[in-house]
Parts: C-alpha cells; structure tokens; sequence
C-alpha cells in the first residue's frame, strides 16, 4: 500500500491525483489486477471523471453546490454538514482495473481527490491487488 498526503488550498476542490495513483501503481510492478483509491477522510472523497476540461471539476463543484447548500437548515455543530453529506455523495473509494501495467481509464478519465471542507492535509491511500 502506498500513502500519499495533498495539501488542498480552498474550501472545495477536485484535486487530480491520477499520476500519484499511476506511480504507485508502477511502483508496485503489477502488470495486471485492481488498484483501490481511498480515502480516509468524512469530508472528502475521491471520484473518476473528466480531467481534460477544468471546467467539468468546476461544474461538479457547481452542481453539488446546488444539491447541497453550504448553509442549509443543518443540525451539525461545526458547520460544515454540507461537506459531510457531499463527501456520501461523491464516495471514499474508487477501483480501477489494471492491464499491461496500467490504468484502465478511458482516454479523458482522472482520479480526483475532491475537498469539501478545505483547506487542510488530506491523505489517500493506493492498494494495488494483482491477479
């Protein structure tokens, strides 16, 4: 398993971690199997989608923004419920499938670390389970 820790610079964000998850993946030696992002936070999460237009981060943000209002009618003490309920939204794991070595997106797919109550240090740990 590897571990690597983000540094977010704002109150969300989708931070694309694809070429983390890529070296950890290479590092391993595994040229066919799984790999398993996670998150292990409960404001953030981690998600597959567009990593070629920054506009499609954006429109998520966007969209879970409206879902999800900052300053809804919440019961939780510390203010920050939307990022709870965003980060169950967006989920704290993804499971990419492996071969010849690499990942097995499609051609404008990343994997994202996604910030619903930043800034802070956030961690994601890559598993890679060969077969």
């Amino acid at each position: 398993m590897t571990r690597f820790e983000i540094h977010t610079t704002s109150r969300e964000a989708m931070v694309d971690v694809t070429e983390k998850v890529r070296q950890a993946l290479q590092a391993s030696g595994a040229l066919e199997g799984w790999v398993l992002v996670y998150c292990p936070h409960t404001t953030a999460g981690v998600t597959i989608n567009e990593n070629a237009d920054p506009a499609v981060p954006d429109d998520v943000l966007r969209g879970l923004g409206d879902l999800v209002p900052r300053h809804g009618a919440w019961s939780h003490a510390e203010g920050n419920s939307d990022a709870h309920i965003k980060a169950s939204l967006i989920g704290s794991s993804v499971t990419i499938p492996v071969a010849d070595g690499d990942l097995m997106l499609g051609t404008w797919q990343g994997v994202f670390l996604c910030e619903f109550d930043g800034p802070r240090r956030r961690y994601v740990s890559v598993s890679v389970l060969p077969v």
